[in-house]
Formats: C-alpha cells, sequence, structure tokens
C-alpha cells in the first residue's frame, strides 16, 4: 500500500520538475519523483503520531491528494505547447519502449544499489519486518531502519514508474512476492524468487507488447505477473490450490477408511467377536453415510485386505482387526482425557475425540497413554490386542 501511494504520489514531483526547468530530462523527472514519493512518506508518517488516523487511511489520504494535484498539474504541463512534447504521460501507464540506453543503466545502477544495501542489512530488515519491539531490545536503530528502509521502497517505486508507470508500479511491487510466498517458507527464497518472477514478468511482457500488436508495455507486464501468480497459486507443491485439494482429499478418503474401520471394530467390541459380521444396515446407522459412499469405503477396505466380504455383510481381517485397534485406541485415549482433563461435557467429548484422533502422530498418542497410565486411569484395556476366541483382552 505504500509503495502504491509512493507511486502515486510521485506524480506531482515529475510535474514540478518540468515545471522548473522546463526541460525533458529522464533522471531530472526521476528525482523530482524521488522528493515527492518521500515528502509523501513523511507525510504519512507525521499525520500517523500526530493525530488518531489510522495509518491505512492516511495512505489514502496522500495517495489520493497527491494523484489528484498531480493529474492537475499534467492537464497544465499538457494544455503548454511545449509541456506536450515532455511525454510526461507516458509515466501514467509507462513506456517501457521509449527508453533510451542511459535511462536504463540509470535504473539498473539504482537497483543494483538497492540489491547491495539490502543484502547487507537483510538480518535488520527482517527483524524489523517481523517484531519491531524485538528489534529495539537490541539497541538497533529502528527508526532509522524504518526510514531507510521506506526510502528504499520509494527508490524502488521511482526506478520502475518508467516501465509500468504511476497506476501499475502496486501491482509490480505485490505480485512478485505474492506469487513468491507460494512457494517457499524462507524469506531468503521468497526475495529471490520475487525478484526472479518480476524479472521474468518485465522481460516476457516487453517483449509481448513490442512484437504482438503494439501493445502497451505496462499493462502487459501487469498481466504477466498476473499470471505467474495465478499459475503460482494452482501449481505450487505445498501451499497451491491444487496440491491443496490433493491433500483435503486424501484427508477425506483417509478419515472415512479409519471410521469404517472403528465403527466395524466397535460393532464387534460390542458382541465380543471383534472379526464378527457387520451388516451394510447396520454400518449406514452408525455413520451418516449413503450406501454408494459406504460400499466404495468397504471395497478400498477389502482392497487393502482389511475387510472381507461375507455374504451380505463384512467381516475385519486380522490385520483389519490391527489396524482398526490402533484408530480406537487413539480415539478413546482422547475422550478419556477430554473427559476427565479438559473438563468438556461427555455430549461433545466423542465428537472432538473423533477430530482430534485423525491428525496426531502416534508418538503423541504415546505420551498421552503413558501419562494416564502414570495417573492409573487406563482407558481401554491393555494394549488393544483381542485373544483367541475374539473377546477383548
Amino acid at each position: 500500500l505504500v509503495g502504491d501511494a509512493v507511486a502515486h504520489a510521485a506524480l506531482p514531483g515529475i510535474c514540478v520538475a518540468y515545471l522548473l526547468f522546463r526541460v525533458a530530462s529522464f533522471p531530472l523527472f526521476l528525482l523530482g519523483a524521488l522528493v515527492s514519493g518521500v515528502l509523501g512518506v513523511l507525510c504519512v508518517s507525521f499525520v500517523r503520531s500526530q493525530t488518531r488516523i489510522k495509518e491505512d487511511a492516511a495512505i489514502g489520504l496522500m495517495l489520493s491528494v497527491l494523484f489528484g494535484l498531480g493529474m492537475v498539474l499534467l492537464r497544465r504541463i499538457q494544455s503548454d505547447p511545449q509541456g506536450g512534447r515532455a511525454g510526461l504521460s507516458t509515466f501514467l501507464y509507462g513506456k517501457a519502449a521509449g527508453m533510451t540506453w542511459p535511462d536504463v543503466m540509470l535504473i539498473a545502477s539504482v537497483g543494483a544499489v538497492v540489491v547491495v544495501v539490502v543484502a547487507a542489512l537483510f538480518k535488520e530488515f527482517r527483524v524489523l519486518s517481523f517484531d519491531r519491539q524485538f528489534a529495539a531490545t537490541l539497541g538497533w536503530p529502528v527508526f532509522r531502519l524504518d526510514v531507510l528502509m521506506m526510502f528504499l521502497l520509494c527508490v524502488c517505486t521511482v526506478a520502475g514508474l518508467p516501465a509500468v508507470g504511476v497506476v501499475l508500479m502496486a501491482a509490480l511491487l505485490i505480485i512478485p512476492g505474492a506469487a513468491a510466498r507460494f512457494w517457499t517458507d524462507h524469506l531468503g527464497w521468497m526475495l529471490i524468487l520475487a525478484g526472479g518472477f518480476g524479472m521474468l514478468s518485465c522481460a516476457v511482457g516487453t517483449g509481448i507488447s513490442a512484437n504482438v500488436g503494439n501493445l502497451p508495455a505496462g499493462p502487459t507486464i501487469v498481466l504477466v505477473a498476473a499470471g505467474v501468480f495465478v499459475l503460482s497459486m494452482l501449481a505450487a507443491p505445498r501451499r497451491g490450490l491444487l496440491a491443496e485439494f490433493m491433500r483435503r482429499w486424501g484427508m477425506r478418503r483417509r478419515y472415512a477408511m479409519q471410521n469404517l474401520l472403528r465403527a466395524m471394530w466397535e460393532a464387534g467390541e460390542a458382541t465380543g467377536d471383534l472379526s464378527a459380521r457387520v451388516a451394510l444396515g447396520e454400518l449406514l446407522q452408525s455413520r451418516s453415510w449413503s450406501a454408494g459412499a459406504l460400499v466404495r469405503q468397504l471395497r478400498r477396505a477389502a482392497a487393502r485386505r482389511w475387510v472381507r466380504p461375507d455374504a451380505d455383510a463384512y467381516r475385519l481381517t486380522p490385520a483389519g482387526v490391527e489396524e482398526a485397534a490402533r484408530i480406537a485406541r487413539a480415539h478413546r485415549l482422547w475422550e478419556a482425557f477430554l473427559l476427565e482433563d479438559a473438563a468438556v461435557a461427555p455430549e461433545y467429548a466423542h465428537r472432538y475425540a473423533d477430530q482430534i484422533e485423525h491428525v496426531l502422530p502416534p508418538d503423541v498418542l504415546n505420551r498421552l497413554e503413558a501419562r494416564l497410565q502414570a495417573q492409573g486411569r487406563i482407558p481401554i484395556p491393555g494394549d488393544m490386542n483381542h485373544r483367541k476366541g475374539g473377546a477383548p483382552a
């Protein structure tokens, strides 16, 4: 949001630079944009510290007011016969194809300096971004570091104006980082990926704009960046929507299988024979399954040799009894803990335990069982093995 505000606040600085010197100089325009952007950030800081207005509201005020001022000055310059040839309107939407080689070298130099400063102060900027109070307790100059980081943001924003313009600069600041977040949990790799995605978007977008129907460079770059974001959102291996869908689908299948095995184990426990025949109707009554979903789960369990059909019913195999006992053990351990230690009402303990049992690793269950045994409370018989003849141990 600050970058978006700085980009819009840069427009009046560009216009003032032209009005003062009457020269269409690219470095002069960037200097005016930088001064205007820094002043805008200082205005936000002043309003935030001296009034009760919140930071986001102050940024919104600065963005709209300074951009409105810039549009007024731009119209004033365009009405001048000489001002119309200054090319200031290209700063609204960008014109990468209109930059000269010295312009490119200037932007490259600015970018290189920013990269060096960020690399040198990476540790400080990281702590400052996530925990300002902790940075202050370390004795770091928090205010100066914050001002430096905002200044670097202003510099990057101004440097990108010729490529994508005032209106779309926020997209080039935000989209690459948002896309990189899908691929990694490590801040360092995220910065590298964000820079790579930004470079790729600019290169591909500029190439498309120059070779396909003379499209505007800035909007094309932003659209390419949006494409990178959508691809990352869908295809990233850990945080992508497809990966999340596959994880959730696998979890639902696993939970349904565990619920089926526990329902058959409990039905056998009630009769004293853990491998007793369990009819489909009895299983349908124990859970809110549809007949089709239940049959599919039974087929999957049979393929894994956990159940076997017996006429119009099913039985647990020895391997199925062992797996079902493990699931029932987890459920009853947590049910006992919720009832006696967490003071959960009995009508809710079964439901909550039904949710917890699916997600906790075995070592957690072992620690919980050891704790209950040390207290003299074993919520399930022995180690859930069954005796010869089917009776629970």
